[in-house]
């Protein structure tokens, strides 16, 4: 036997094999945390704290367990020292906790500091000779809002067609142009933030807002599957829903911009716009309701306060609960407890109220109180309880106004867009409950006691909408039988009514109806005046009718109590007619000079485009696409002038117009310059090509001429008709 096998086996070498298949622990600190901002507690409280913060990490996806943490003690107060050491197990756990837990609220005196227990030795270390920096080079950040300063003053809109998005400039014929083609693929549908500034896509792994002149993609949001979003009014946040719950996975991206395993569940996720981190998420199904049971959502399923400093949601028959932004903490640690609510709907900020806003932030002199945020909120008829509509103001929670309602149906409320007014329109039945008919309650909101007006109608009222900035309001009614089950290929004939407050009696009066339409949309012009009456989703009508409304005026927000009895709704004019086979979108553009109608393949395939009209009905552009999806205006931002530059310009408005009379007056002679040019070098090119063919045919004369012999000689050729008689008989008639 070799002696190599009978050696000692203590004495064998296993360094080689020890050395592959050691195992490398950290012996480094990097995944060691100092956790400052930590309430001062006794030992007997220690348990309850560690508790507390390991669940707050496990929030963020941070597993932390008390062994993890080590407290530091004060031995004369026999009190911790405010901070704590926390030993995570890597280090990207230690990154991920600087990230998402830094200036984390700990409770409502505590706030989250964390730092590695490395730096304290870096920093204590640290050459405190100064070094001048390097001066880094300045990059300019792009002005969300530059399209405002086009030369031109246009317009633009955006275009969806197949898998290609178009972003238009809109102006006269001559400044028609493409602004931007984006190379945005694989997304759902495109959306503009409520003031222009961003616009959105919804693709399969979340949201993406772009903005610029370059439309670079300013922000990202990581919500897979979103189907609906909704901007705040302001900007500032923004709404995303699915339909499928959110599921994070075991290996998902964790921090402050992600879902974590808490939110697992939920389909509704509020985000910060500018930072990007998610604020909170909830869940859209509603306690007490069968997984099977298929209800209609109303979305938003969120609203927010006109100044975005509340969002509020309902718990169908509980509650109506308001979250504080950005915190998104419950307003007051409690929710609005309201029997039977239905729904509710913020007071829009009229141009007065954010003047007075504007004006205290500032500091400046209080001449009047700023209006308090109003929500009103409709509860149905319990046992013995009427129906009723409440006005609340928000934050101090008190009652305003209250009106009982009887025989209740259904309401919706509808406020114009200054918060001058409130209509609740009110469906009820008889006591037999055999028909329907309506009612609309009309509150006034700038007068004391906000008195309400009620005005009874006998049909049914499908659309509603007030004049923007003004004091109108229109409505389209129906008393078709058909009106509950239409038909395939069946036109419901409807009414369409307007009415305006007669300053004079203080109420509202009828203007003029409008019988015998098939209307069943209204839309007002942004500034007011203008609107359009419109027959959306039809498969066999499709008619527009552009209305004005003060036509006999030059000064359309002239007061009625100057006006006779005689001329009550004499102004109301049609200036146009049109039609767009297969309309199913009907919106003006921000300037309210234009209307833009669409057929939408999302409805339907036949004939799908778009249209453009001015104000009187005129057709300016169509253009027909198959597989066209979507037109939507960019919408403006509210003017930077203050009412007395605004007021001078209206004064010096000739002035203002001469120039843009030159311009046009420029351009026009051009344009007939170009055109005499045009016509000059056609009739040029005419008379050479017709002098060369003359030449050519009298050359070709002139050879056959020489072709010809002598004796051939041309011959007349005379054809002579003769009669001849051959029979000639005379009869006698007596």
């Amino acid at each position: 036997m070799p002696a190599t096998l009978l050696q000692d086996p203590e004495n064998i070498d296993y360094s080689d094999i020890e050395n592959k298949y050691k195992v490398k622990h950290d012996e480094g600190f990097d995944n060691v945390l100092v956790l400052d901002g930590v309430p001062v507690i006794g030992k007997d409280k220690l348990d309850k704290l560690l508790t507390k913060i390991c669940k707050e990490f496990s929030k963020k996806g941070i597993t932390v367990r008390p062994d993890d943490i080590h407290v530091p003690w004060d031995d004369s107060t026999g009190k911790s020292k405010g901070f704590l050491f926390m030993e995570l197990r890597t280090v990207d756990e230690a990154n991920l906790a600087l990230g998402a837990l830094q200036n984390h609220p700990f409770d409502a005196k505590h706030t989250f500091k964390l730092n590695r227990f490395t730096d304290i030795e870096k920093y204590a270390n640290l050459d405190e000779t100064y070094v001048e920096p390097e001066a880094e080079e300045f990059v300019p950040k792009e002005h969300l809002r530059a399209w405002l300063a086009d030369p031109q003053g246009r317009d633009q809109y955006v275009t969806y067609r197949g898998e290609e998005v178009l972003i238009h400039w809109h102006g006269k014929p001559s400044q028609y142009e493409i602004a931007h083609k984006p190379n945005w693929t694989n997304f759902l549908y495109v959306a503009w933030s409520p003031l222009g500034t961003y616009s959105a896509t919804l693709h399969r792994q979340g949201v993406r807002i772009w903005g610029g002149p370059s439309w670079s993609q300013q922000q990202r949001f990581a919500h897979p599957f979103v189907k609906l979003i909704d901007f705040s009014p302001c900007e500032n946040y923004l709404v995303t829903w699915s339909n499928e719950p959110i599921v994070v996975p075991d290996n998902a991206l964790q921090g402050p911009q992600y879902f974590s395993p808490d939110d697992e569940g939920n389909n509704v996720a509020i985000w910060d716009i500018k930072s990007g981190h998610l604020l909170r998420t909830f869940s859209t199904n509603n306690e007490g309701e069968t997984p099977g049971q298929k209800k209609q959502m109303q979305w938003p399923i969120l609203k927010w306060s006109p100044d975005d400093k509340f969002i509020a949601r309902t718990t169908p028959g509980q509650m109506i609960s308001v979250y504080e932004l950005p915190s998104m903490g419950l307003h007051g640690k409690k929710s609005l407890k309201i029997e039977g609510v239905v729904d509710f709907e913020w007071c829009p900020l009229g141009e007065k109220d954010k003047e007075v806003t504007e004006r205290d932030a500032k500091g400046g002199i209080k001449t009047t109180k700023a209006r308090e945020n109003m929500l009103v909120y409709w509860t149905p008829e319990v046992a013995n309880q009427p129906a009723r509509v409440t006005l609340l103001g928000f934050p101090s929670r008190t009652i305003l106004r209250q009106k009982n309602l009887f025989n209740v149906t259904e309401c919706k409320i509808y406020w114009q867009n200054q918060g001058d007014f409130l209509c609740v329109k009110v469906d009820r039945h008889t006591k037999t409950k055999k028909s329907v008919f309506c009612n609309l309650e009309i509150f006034r909101m700038r007068e004391k006691d906000f008195p309400v007006e009620v005005i009874e109608l006998k049909d049914t009222v499908t659309d509603f909408s007030w004049e923007p900035k003004g004091d109108r309001f229109a409505i389209v009614s129906s008393s078709d039988p058909n009106l509950g089950n239409p038909g395939p290929g069946i036109t419901i004939k409807t009414d369409v009514s307007f009415y305006q407050l007669d300053h004079s009696k203080n109420d509202f009066r009828l203007l003029r109806t409008l019988s015998g339409r098939t209307s069943n949309a209204i839309r007002w012009s942004p500034r007011g005046r203008h609107v359009v009456l419109a027959t959306v989703g039809s498969s066999t009508k499709s008619e527009l009718e552009f209305w004005d409304l003060d036509f006999n005026s030059d000064d359309a927000n002239r007061k009625e109590t100057q006006a006779s009895k005689d001329d009550w709704g004499s102004g109301i004019q049609l200036l146009g007619t049109a039609d767009h086979y297969g309309v199913t979108d009907v919106e003006w553009d921000p300037s309210g000079r234009y209307l833009a109608t669409s057929a939408s393949a999302w409805t339907h395939t036949l004939e799908n485009g778009y249209a453009i009209w001015d104000f009187r009905g005129q057709e300016l552009m169509k253009q027909i696409q198959d597989r066209f999806k979507q037109f939507i205006w960019r919408p403006r931002p509210p003017t930077l002038l203050t009412k007395e530059q605004q007021k001078k310009i209206r004064k010096n408005l000739r002035e203002f117009s001469r120039t843009f009379d030159e311009e046009d007056a420029a351009e026009e002679s051009n344009v007939s310059a170009e055109l005499i040019a045009l016509r000059k070098r056609l009739v040029d090119e005419w008379n050479a090509w017709r002098a060369l063919r003359k030449r050519e045919l009298a050359d070709e004369r002139g050879h056959k001429s020489d072709r010809r012999s002598p004796s051939s000689e041309d011959k007349e050729e005379i054809e002579v008709w003769m009669d001849e008689v051959i029979e000639q008989i005379e009869e006698i008639v007596e």
